[in-house]
Formats: structure tokens, sequence, C-alpha cells
């Protein structure tokens, strides 16, 4: 697939994050509605409500890093640090799953987590 709009493949995260968001885009073209409906739905989910995007986020990094889907721990470390995480709640978040999900969940937390923090904390400042 060609990147779309001329964006540049700046790093390793952003990479990663677009080639989903290509995918994303061919999967449409194939299966338009389950597309447009899967995403309408996922939106729907991470609006504020009871709990706040941060917090929205932040579940759905530590379901990611339980489940070990890089893309997914990638994409809500940045929208956790776009919502205002700070580095010791991304932690936290780690440390749950670890205690649910064991050494798996750990390395994945203390690796692609973090580093993923840390790119994107640093880019915002």
């Amino acid at each position: 697939m060609d990147i779309e709009n001329n964006e540049q493949y700046v790093n390793y995260f952003d990479a990663s994050i677009l080639d989903y968001k290509e995918g994303t885009a061919y999967f449409e073209e194939k299966l338009p509605e389950v597309t447009k409906a899967y995403m309408k739905f996922t939106e729907h989910c991470f609006e504020p409500g009871k709990l706040n995007q941060k917090e929205k986020q932040l579940i759905a990094l530590g379901i990611s890093v339980y489940a070990q889907d890089e893309y997914c721990i990638m994409y809500h470390t940045k929208g956790a640090v776009e919502h205002g995480a700070t580095e010791e709640e991304i932690a936290e978040t780690i440390g749950v799953c670890a205690a649910l999900g064991g050494g798996a969940a750990f390395a994945q937390g203390v690796t692609l987590a973090m580093e993923t923090y840390h790119h994107y904390a640093n880019e915002a400042h």
C-alpha cells in the first residue's frame, strides 16, 4: 500500500500507527459497511462520559498490554499522552496489567508502552 497524503515515515511509532490506518483504509474498500460500523462504535466508546478520555485510553492501553497487541499498545499510549496521561499513570496501568497478565504483560509494558510514552511525551514538549 502507498503512503497516503505524502506522509513520511518519521519513526517506528508513527510508522506503525500509519500502517494501522492504511490497513483500515484498505479494509474499508473491501468491507465498507463493516469498517464504518466498527469505527463508529469505537469512536462512541471513547467519547467522554462518566470516565474521561484519558481514563478510557488507559483502560484500552491496559487491555492492549494484556493482549500483547503491539499496534494497540502504541495507539492507546499515544492517545493517553494526548489526553494528558503522565508517566506515572502509564506505569500504574502497566503494573495492574502485570498483576493479571504476568511476565508477558510486564515485558510489553516496560518496553513498548514505556518507549511509546517517552516518544509522544517528548514530542509534546
